[in-house]
């Protein structure tokens, strides 16, 4: 069995009577990387800053290397918040080694490591720079190097590629799987499913406060209903011949119709084309959809959202 880094169990939080989050339960186990996804404002943040004892939650218990988040086990962690915030009159290399130091790295090894990761980063010309001189992808870069400096066991990152052009949101993805590859544990928020999908080897989704799902990518797109989209030179009503295969769709095309099917659960897209063909439905496109994390994420959060609504009604 893995080890559990950090475990949230029941917790909640209300600011001015207004839950921000609900009952929520997770575990991170060690090596994993896990993301933590949700739309914004669904309750990601103060579920990260309970974690880290920044935030005590009303009710439930947090655990964090097997006790309280306390100073101790807060050295073993590197935490980018969402609010972005470094030093902007002192050097990057100065604001390098002053949060090591915080974690307690000597300082000559704070220095050798903050100038190898600048040089990893792409950074190393300017070391020598005031953080007010550099742009702000530049200067989230001299952030992320600050969260990883001290070479933590467990790894926080809130929101990480918001602000990131297309280019350093992949560079980023490359950091964390070297992390990861180092034996890491990271948990991440984002509501850009695209990294998580990528990435994660488990995900959490939140959706109001509340927790609405929690297991591996290929779990999660297992709940979106398998869907195939055929097209129709003609505009033939076709509903007779795909009747019972799933809930039905249409559209006008230049050619024809267009069909969207969403298969039921005990038909698959082969039973469409059989159908099609004994049927002689001449197709100018047959296109089993394969679902994406973000089809996933909008299923998944939709019928938390009619959950939560439900029960306060």
């Amino acid at each position: 069995m893995r080890e559990t880094i950090l475990s949230l169990d029941g917790v909640s939080k209300t600011y001015g009577g207004k839950p921000a989050v609900r009952n929520v339960s997770l575990n991170v186990e060690r090596g994993q990387i896990t993301g933590f996804l949700g739309p914004n404002g669904a309750g990601k943040t103060t579920s990260l800053r309970m974690s880290l004892g920044i935030l005590q939650p009303d009710s439930g218990t947090v655990s964090l290397f097997g006790g309280p988040p306390r100073a101790q086990a807060l050295d073993r962690v590197g935490f980018l918040p969402e609010e972005r915030g470094i030093y902007r009159k002192m050097k990057v290399i100065d604001v390098i080694i002053f949060f090591a130091r915080l974690k307690g790295v000597a300082p000559n090894t704070a220095r050798q490591r903050g100038l190898e990761m600048l040089e990893e980063f792409g950074l190393a010309d300017v070391a020598q720079s005031k953080v007010k001189e550099l742009s702000k992808g530049m200067a989230q870069k001299v952030q992320i190097i600050s969260t990883l400096i001290h070479e933590p066991e467990f790894i926080i990152l809130d929101e990480p590629f918001s602000g990131l052009d297309p280019v350093n949101q992949s560079a980023l993805e490359q950091v964390v799987r070297k992390q990861a590859e180092a034996g890491r544990t990271i948990l991440f928020s984002t509501h850009v499913m695209e990294h998580a999908e990528r990435l994660c080897d488990k995900i959490v989704l939140i959706a109001k406060g509340q927790k609405v799902f929690d297991g591996s990518v290929s779990e999660a797109l297992a709940r979106v209903p398998r869907r195939v989209t055929i097209e129709v030179a003609s505009d033939r009503s076709i509903s007779d011949v795909l009747s019972g295969l799933g809930r039905l769709d249409r559209t006008p095309s230049k050619e024809g119709m267009v069909w969207t099917i969403d298969l039921a659960p005990e038909a698959d897209a082969q039973d469409v084309l059989k159908a099609c063909v004994e049927a002689d439905v001449k197709l100018t496109r047959f296109e089993p959809v394969r679902a994406h994390l973000h089809d996933a994420f909008v299923h998944l959060v939709g019928q938390g959202t009619a959950q939560t609504e439900a029960e306060t009604v």
